[in-house]
């Protein structure tokens, strides 16, 4: 009998593992599904369906699924309004269980495609969810029905662009990579400033920057990057289409070296403190700090327009936690006038004294368990949403905190409960869920737009999951997981990692190609991405052009013959990186090979390394700390292909050969 029970126990166990097998593979994971006997083949051409009383609320959705499809898949989907046709994707309002919140979806794959949900974003969740299955069940969708809601509220990444200016093209393309993933907050930290001590410890000379259009102060907004009231405005109402909030942040009273170089007399007299901290003292902070929030959170247009706004808060000068205190709860309050919830950073451990701050209504980012830990927080009112800098912050191309988060460590460990390894708290309802983010520490440390995203797009995906399902995976291992995220796409029409999967004819470059300095040849790609490498041979005319155009991209310039040297050399986003060790002789052949990696990039000539450009580094010495500081220069190149030459100051001279490969797949030949 034993033997009879334990037969079947197996029998049962490998029913399961081949259910499993038939489960959704998509990020994040579903968390309910059902499968039924069958795939459904979705045609090339088909139809969008949505009824006439969803119209208003759901078109958008619809239009937004078949450009998507036609992005992804090269599919044809019109959108119709009314009855569905047999084999229709059809889009619905209608009731959900409320225990499953607001976000919920149903899916239903049958002899068509159904999603319905209470609201708009449950049912545009679910088109997330209908591309990644499309994407990676080509041979076409299990039948089945799922139930899919998320664990967590909040759900967040928060990028500097204070030290580090991001444009809104990527901005906007990080909505859609947060959306394609079900992420549903973005916070963006408007202004920092670098540290003094790469400066000459010199605070009037070190970084700063504010990157938000202001009337009111003139001039306060950053020279070399900064959005418009407008341009701010419209992103916020993108990201609401696309189901994420955008949490702007405003950093005060510490990392505020922006506010004091435009106003000297709004810094700390006490030269101990820095020139970043505000004068807590000084009435006229608290009246600049009021006009400029005031500036974008009244009127009937406001430019701030959700919900929520981030006032700072953090690590300020602990000798002054009593005025701190009285600091915070003006900005709370001032927040709150307008109607607004404030997330603040908090710093209330440490920030000691015996005014009460009242956190009630808000939410904390609880970043570090000593500055303001998430216990700490609820106790005193607050929600709050893990924002813990061990486990959650990358900083590119420095030696503390994380390059690459440990996602394996994370998939495997973390929970949002949890500030600290080994230590988690309970679930608690005031637990809103958790954030990421970036800083961006080193300013001009080489770090381009799209370095920061191959560091970015993994933990993105990873929390992502972690977030959605909390600790209910459906039992995939790590190995499993890190897999799907490979293979998975950014988002539709994304691709900042510039990956390139599958093999391209360009036979006609390795003919030779002719160019003189007024034409340009386009290609089928724009770039390509780390690692890989690009050959050619390349002969230039007697008198070549001087900081010739010779390959451009979307994000880069690669030249020849830079400053008249005959060097190559390579510019993006205002870096320039020259390699020094060899000087193209004009009217003779060379064969020149370019490898490149997240690490840096190498010049081959003749099949010979001439020079990598990696390991550079600044070292400076930190008087407050009395040590010494160290920057990790990135040399990396994500190779510009778009065009060969240019019509304003192309290359002269002729190229053959043209081959590129890509993560060891020969992508040209």
């Amino acid at each position: 009998m034993k033997n009879i029970v334990l037969f079947i126990s197996l029998i049962l166990s490998c029913i399961s593992v081949w259910g499993n097998n038939n489960y959704p593979k998509v990020i994040p994971a579903l968390q309910k599904w059902e499968s039924s006997k069958g795939v459904l083949s979705l045609k090339e051409k088909g139809t969008i369906c949505i009824s006439e009383k969803d119209k208003l609320q759901l078109e958008w959705c619809a239009l937004q699924l078949s450009e998507d499809i036609k992005e992804m898949f090269g599919w044809e989907y019109s959108i119709e309004v009314g009855k569905p046709s047999k084999d229709a994707i059809i889009l619905s309002l209608g009731k959900s269980s409320p225990k499953f919140g607001d976000e919920s979806y149903e899916m239903k794959i049958s002899d068509n495609v159904t999603i319905q949900a209470s609201n708009k974003k449950g049912v545009f969740w679910g088109t997330r969810t209908l591309l990644q299955m499309i994407y990676n069940q080509p041979a076409g969708l299990q039948k089945g029905k799922a139930i899919d809601y998320p664990e967590y509220t909040s759900r967040g990444f928060m990028i500097d662009v204070g030290r580090k200016f991001f444009s809104l093209d990527f901005l906007k393309n990080y909505i859609k990579i947060m959306s394609f993933y079900k992420m549903n907050e973005l916070q963006i930290h408007l202004s920092d400033n670098g540290f003094v001590e790469f400066f000459n410890n010199d605070w009037n000379k070190t970084y700063s920057a504010y990157r938000l259009e202001s009337e009111r102060y003139p001039g306060l907004a950053a020279k070399d990057g900064h959005y418009t009231k407008e341009e701010f405005r419209n992103l916020q109402i993108m990201a609401a289409e696309y189901g994420i909030k955008i949490i702007p942040e405003i950093d005060v009273p510490a990392h505020s070296l922006a506010f004091t170089h435009y106003n000297p007399d709004l810094a700390a007299s006490c030269k101990e403190y820095g020139m970043d901290h505000l004068d807590l003292y000084k009435e006229e902070v608290y009246t600049f700090v009021d006009n400029l929030f005031d500036e974008y959170l009244s009127g009937e247009n406001p430019v701030f327009i959700g919900d929520e706004v981030h006032i700072g808060t953090d690590e300020y000068n602990v000798k002054e936690g009593e005025q701190f205190r009285v600091f915070t709860n003006h900005c709370l309050n001032m927040v709150k006038k307008y109607g607004k919830t404030p997330r603040l950073w908090g710093s209330l451990n440490q920030m000691k004294g015996n005014t009460k701050v009242d956190l009630n209504g808000t939410v904390v980012s609880a970043w570090n368990y000593g500055w303001m830990d998430m216990e700490s927080a609820i106790k005193a009112g607050a929600k709050v949403v893990n924002m813990c800098d061990r486990f959650l912050y990358i900083v590119p191309a420095v030696n503390y905190y994380h390059d690459f988060l440990d996602c394996k460590w994370i998939y495997e460990n973390w929970t949002p409960e949890m500030m600290k390894e080994g230590h988690k708290i309970e679930k608690n309802p005031y637990i809103l869920g958790a954030m990421f983010a970036v800083w961006n520490d080193r300013v001009g440390n080489g770090i381009s737009e799209q370095d920061v995203h191959i560091r970015v797009f993994p933990a993105m995906q990873l929390l992502s999951d972690k977030l959605w399902k909390g600790e209910n995976h459906n039992n995939m291992s790590y190995s499993s997981f890190e897999k799907l995220c490979k293979t998975t796409p950014e988002a539709p029409g994304v691709n900042i990692a510039a990956k390139v999967n599958a093999p391209m004819n360009l036979t006609e470059y390795n003919k030779e190609i002719r160019l003189d300095g007024k034409n340009k040849i386009t290609t089928a790609v724009k770039e390509i991405g780390y690692p890989y490498s690009v050959e050619f041979d390349i002969c230039a005319d007697q008198e070549p052009m001087i900081d010739a155009v010779l390959f451009k991209g979307p994000h880069s310039v690669f030249v020849a013959n830079w400053h008249n040297t005959g060097k190559f050399a390579f510019t993006r986003e205002g870096y320039e990186m020259v390699f020094h060790n060899f000087s193209l002789k004009p009217g003779e052949w060379t064969k020149v090979k370019v490898e490149g990696n997240k690490d840096g990039t190498s010049l081959y000539i003749n099949g010979e390394l001439k020079e990598r450009l990696e390991g550079k580094i600044r070292q400076v010495y930190n008087k407050k700390a009395e040590r010494l500081d160290k920057i990790w220069y990135r040399e990396t190149l994500i190779f510009p292909l778009e065009q060969l030459g240019d019509t304003e100051q192309g290359f002269k001279g002729s190229i053959r050969n043209l081959k590129c490969e890509h993560t060891n797949m020969k992508i040209y030949e």
